[in-house]
């Protein structure tokens, strides 16, 4: 099991003490770091001005939304930042939700599978960089057609430092994780959940069985964000997760698309979360954070006593997943390189 950090989206600005995360994470030995968007902060400008003072530690984005960006823009991006830290950056992709598509970038968001896997091959042709890039597409198409038809297929003129820069995905529903496995390098679930570990096992066995897939099981990366909080006291433990957890069954999406409330639904909390969501948008959010329950956090995250937390580690060390995203003070980040260890 590796050990990555995770640095999440900003809330009103940026987070205190990143650096000292970052650094600790570095000598602790960590793969990776990870930064995220939303519908404020980006992915790529912190991951570069972090990246910056790091010598050794891998540089993700989980994720960047394919909505906020062409898959030209992209592409650049990740050859100049690939470029800058020496090899060290992974492409964290992910389709977002209609609410933050359509809303906040102007975009349809209908099919996201299809415009995810038309992105992720535009991107790999620019990387390839072997001819000018022609793509004429469903969602995508380039040259633009009927603009002022002067376009004409082009080729990066930067070379990019590596070709194959690994290309990792976010998705939650089996569809979509089949897809993973079948195009990317790399999986990047939120709220997995071990108990649920064969439910997703064949869905990547599905993708992975598909002719032209990318990877095999044996060299595919599952880098699982999970919330960490040590303490004597379980219940209180499970109430720093709580409020997360109903913002995102609860107040995430739209009530009848909400993506993140399906994956606890197929937890067995689909009764749960209904209330949770019904509390949520009726504005008593103190309420909806309540009705969390304990065992649902602990499906999805290590909270109690640290020897608790090494317990049902090894849920985590048998399932698909092998890599961890964590996050948390430098104290927090030595303590689980040490259960790790």
């Amino acid at each position: 099991m590796k050990l990555a950090l995770g640095m999440g989206y900003w809330s009103a600005g940026p987070p205190d003490g990143a650096e000292e995360q970052l650094a600790a994470a570095e000598d602790l030995g960590f793969d990776s770091m990870w930064t995220a968007e939303a519908y404020g902060s980006d992915a790529l400008t912190p991951l570069a001005w972090w990246g910056a003072s790091t010598e050794r530690i891998g540089l993700g984005t989980a994720i960047c939304q394919i909505s906020a960006r062409t898959p030209a823009a992209m592409a650049m991006a990740a050859m100049s930042l690939d470029h800058l830290s020496g090899g060290r950056f992974r492409l964290g992709l992910g389709a977002s939700g209609p609410q933050v598509v359509e809303g906040w970038y102007g975009q349809a968001y209908p099919k996201p599978l299809a415009r995810t896997r038309e992105y992720v091959e535009i991107i790999r042709r620019i990387w390839a960089r072997d001819i000018p890039v022609e793509y004429l597409g469903e969602h995508y198409q380039m040259p633009f057609k009927g603009g002022a038809d002067l376009g004409k297929p082009l080729k990066s003129t930067v070379h990019p430092l590596r070709s194959d820069i690994p290309i990792y995905l976010g998705a939650e529903g089996p569809k979509n994780v089949a897809m993973t496995a079948e195009i990317a390098d790399g999986w990047l679930p939120l709220f997995f959940a071990p108990k649920d570990n064969q439910f997703y096992a064949d869905a990547l066995d599905t993708g992975f069985a598909r002719e032209g897939a990318v990877r095999t099981a044996d060299d595919f990366d599952v880098a699982a964000v999970v919330s960490i909080v040590p303490g004597d006291d379980i219940e209180k433990a499970a109430d720093r997760v709580r409020p997360m957890l109903a913002l995102y069954a609860g107040g995430m999406g739209a009530k009848e698309a909400n993506f993140h409330l399906n994956v606890f639904a197929r937890m067995g909390y689909e009764d749960a979360c209904v209330k949770i969501q019904n509390l949520y948008l009726a504005g008593d959010k103190k309420a909806a954070i309540a009705a969390v329950p304990t065992s649902m956090v602990e499906d999805v995250a290590l909270i109690g006593p640290p020897e608790k937390i090494r317990d049902d580690l090894a849920k985590w060390d048998e399932s698909v997943v092998n890599t961890l995203v964590v996050s948390g003070p430098p104290k927090l980040l030595e303590m689980m390189a040490g259960v790790v260890a």
